[in-house]
């Protein structure tokens, strides 16, 4: 998944894109809320954490022109600030949770699962296609009676895949999903990790689960 993150207190912003990256989230940061705007106005992302309190333009601000352009991404609002008035006034603009300072990463996380559940219409941490089992939460992926163990970015890429089950997903959507703007990696970053994936997913069974479309991109299903 790929996550935004503005928060203009810089070292808690580095402590919560740390924590996620080692989850193995793709994670972009903004520092005020003008600079959220203009990411959020040519990327999608998976989710979105923002804090209330924002030089430039408050959380409020921010939520208001992404859901403005129409976009649907689930937000979370993370502050200070915990009265139930302020509450009711970021559920009621438009976000999808509010977490209060200090919070636990434990919550934190199990707060950004229970939004992209939602956005992808599922309702548990377990995902399944065919005989291949991927827990979200304990971050484990088992095929029939084997465990299979993945790299944080092998496991963001077949959790992408597993919510997007049987759609075709592009290269670029792929690549826009899974890796932020730091990554300077070459061009054909998606096919070496589908490559791993099918090594440790697909080698030694007959059915096989990930699909080269021809010219499309790539996708997850039993046949």
């Amino acid at each position: 998944m790929r996550i935004l993150i503005a928060e203009d207190e810089r070292d808690l912003n580095r402590i919560i894109t740390q924590k996620l990256t080692s989850d193995g989230y793709s994670v972009d940061s903004a520092y005020d809320g003008k600079e959220a705007i203009n990411i959020l106005s040519y990327t999608d992302y998976d989710a979105v954490i923002l804090d209330v309190m924002m030089p430039k333009a408050d959380g409020f601000e921010v939520l208001k022109a992404l859901r403005d352009s129409g976009k649907k991404t689930p937000v979370l609002f993370l502050t200070a600030r915990d009265s139930l008035r302020d509450k009711v006034k970021g559920l009621d603009s438009g976000a999808n949770d509010y977490l209060v300072k200090p919070f636990s990463f434990e919550e934190l996380t199990a707060r950004l699962r229970a939004m992209t559940r939602a956005s992808f219409g599922e309702s548990e941490n377990i995902l399944t296609v065919g005989d291949l089992v991927m827990d979200c939460s304990k971050k484990t992926v088992r095929r029939g009676d084997k465990d299979i163990v993945l790299s944080a970015k092998e496991f963001a890429l077949l959790e992408y895949l597993m919510h997007n089950k049987g759609k075709v997903l592009s290269r670029e959507r792929i690549e826009d999903h899974i890796w932020n703007f730091d990554y300077e990696g070459g061009t054909n970053v998606v096919d070496v990790y589908i490559s791993y994936l099918r090594r440790k997913i697909d080698e030694g069974h007959e059915k096989k689960l990930i699909h080269t479309v021809r010219g499309h991109g790539y996708s997850v299903r039993e046949q």
